[in-house]
C-alpha cells in the first residue's frame, strides 16, 4: 500500500516521488555497452532509441521532424501549429525566437495563433513528412479530432497522437458531443497514442479504448505553469510506475495485449531519461532540450503547445539559449559537459550496460531506491 498522510482533520493525500527522489541500482551484473540495445517498437514502426518528440512549434518543424526520424526517433508535427496556420511561418518563428524577456511573450504567442487552421496545410505537412521516407506521425488535440481526422487520416499519417494536457476515456459535456476515444480509435487502421495522464485508472481506461500507447504526464518542465494555473503538478516517478501497474493489469485482461507508456516531463538529462524507463516507460517525450539543437526552426526559444492557449495559457516563453551543435549531437553525442545534457542516449546505453541489461524491456526491472 502506498503511505497516505493526513494533511488536515478528514483530509489525506497520496505520497508520489518524482524523477529527482529515486536512484536506480546496480544489479550483480553489468554488460559491455556495445551489447545494448535501445530500440523499440510501436506497432509496426520499430525505432532505434525510446525518442518521441513533444509536439512544440519551437522543436518541430517537418524538416526537424523528419531529421529525429532519421536518427531513430520519433518526430511529432502538431497539425493545430504554426505550420498548418501559415504558408511559410519562418520569419514569425525568427521573430519568436528574438522576443528575448519581453514581457509581451504570451500575447504574441496567442496573437500569432489566433490564424484559422488551413486543411490544405495540413496536407501539405504530412506530403511533406512523407518526403522524408520515415514514420508520419502528427498530434492533435481531442478537441479538434473529430473536425481535423478527416483530413488528416486522408493525408495518411502512420501514427496519430491525440494529445491534451490532460486526456480521460470518459469526457462529460452538457454543451458539446464528446469524443468517444473507443469508437474513434476502433474505426481507425493505425495506431493512436493518447494522453496525458497521471494515475493508474485513467491510464487503465485510455489502454481500455484500444491506444497503441499512452503519454504519462503532462510536460513539466521549469517553463510549465500547469501547476500554478491549475493547481495540478505530477511526480513522474509515481505515475509512471502506477501506469505501468495498469498496464500489467491490461495485460492480464486481455490475454497479452501490449500498450507503451511514453514518459512527458521532467526529462532534461540521461539520467532522468534512464531513471523513466526504469519505471517502467518504454519511451520519453523531450521538448525543452530538443529547442537548443541546430535543426530546432525557433532557434533556441522554447514554449509548450498550451502556452499560446487564448484564454488560459500554460507554460511560458524560454529566453532563446546557446544552441548546443546538432540534434546528433544532443541525442548521441560527443559531450563535452558532465551534466548528462548531451549524448542523451548514450547515456541511456551507459546506463543500461552498468546495470547489466541488454535491452529496454529487462531494463524496465532494473532496481529503484529513494534517495532523499
Amino acid at each position: 500500500m502506498r503511505d497516505v498522510v493526513e494533511i488536515g482533520l478528514g483530509k489525506t493525500a497520496q505520497r508520489g516521488y518524482h524523477l529527482d527522489d529515486i536512484a536506480i541500482v546496480p544489479s550483480r551484473r553489468t554488460r559491455d555497452v556495445d551489447d545494448v540495445s535501445t530500440a523499440w517498437q510501436l506497432d509496426a514502426y520499430p525505432f532505434g532509441i525510446p525518442c518521441v518528440a513533444h509536439p512544440s512549434d519551437a522543436t518541430m518543424s517537418p524538416a526537424s521532424a523528419v531529421r529525429l526520424g532519421e536518427l531513430g526517433g520519433l518526430g511529432v508535427l502538431n497539425v493545430e501549429g504554426l505550420w498548418t496556420r501559415y504558408e511559410n511561418p519562418t520569419k514569425i518563428l525568427e521573430e519568436l525566437a528574438g522576443l528575448g524577456e519581453d514581457a509581451r511573450a504570451t500575447k504574441r504567442l496567442q496573437e500569432v495563433y489566433a490564424e484559422p487552421i488551413r486543411p490544405d496545410l495540413i496536407a501539405e505537412r504530412v506530403r511533406e513528412l512523407r518526403a522524408g521516407d520515415g514514420t508520419v506521425a502528427v498530434r492533435v488535440s481531442p478537441q479538434h479530432t473529430l473536425a481535423l481526422a478527416p483530413v488528416i487520416l486522408d493525408a495518411g499519417v502512420d501514427i496519430l497522437v491525440i494529445q491534451g494536457t490532460l486526456v480521460s476515456a470518459e469526457h462529460v459535456s452538457t454543451t458539446d458531443e464528446p469524443l468517444n476515444l473507443k469508437e474513434f480509435i476502433a474505426d481507425l487502421d493505425l495506431p493512436v497514442i493518447v494522453g496525458g495522464c497521471t494515475d493508474y485508472k485513467t491510464a487503465l481506461h485510455l489502454m481500455r479504448t484500444g491506444a497503441a500507447g499512452v503519454i504519462v504526464g503532462i510536460g513539466g518542465d521549469d517553463w510549465s505553469t500547469t501547476e500554478s494555473v491549475l493547481g495540478i503538478r505530477v511526480p513522474m516517478a509515481t505515475a509512471i510506475a502506477d501506469a505501468a501497474a495498469a498496464r500489467r493489469d491490461y495485460l492480464d485482461e486481455t490475454g497479452g495485449r501490449y500498450v507503451h507508456l511514453i514518459a512527458d516531463g521532467d526529462m532534461q538529462t540521461s539520467g532522468d531519461i534512464a531513471k523513466a524507463l526504469g519505471c517502467g516507460a518504454d519511451a520519453v517525450m523531450l521538448g525543452e532540450p530538443l529547442s537548443l539543437c541546430d535543426e530546432a526552426p525557433a532557434g533556441g526559444a522554447w514554449w509548450h503547445s498550451a502556452a499560446s492557449h487564448p484564454s488560459l495559457p500554460r507554460g511560458a516563453f524560454e529566453v532563446a539559449g546557446e544552441p548546443i551543435g546538432s540534434m546528433q549531437r544532443l541525442l548521441f553525442g560527443p559531450a563535452d559537459e558532465p551534466d548528462g545534457q548531451l549524448n542523451l542516449f548514450g547515456g541511456l546505453r551507459r546506463a543500461m550496460a552498468k546495470c547489466g541489461y541488454r535491452d529496454l524491456k529487462e531494463f524496465q526491472k532494473v532496481g529503484l531506491v529513494l534517495d532523499r
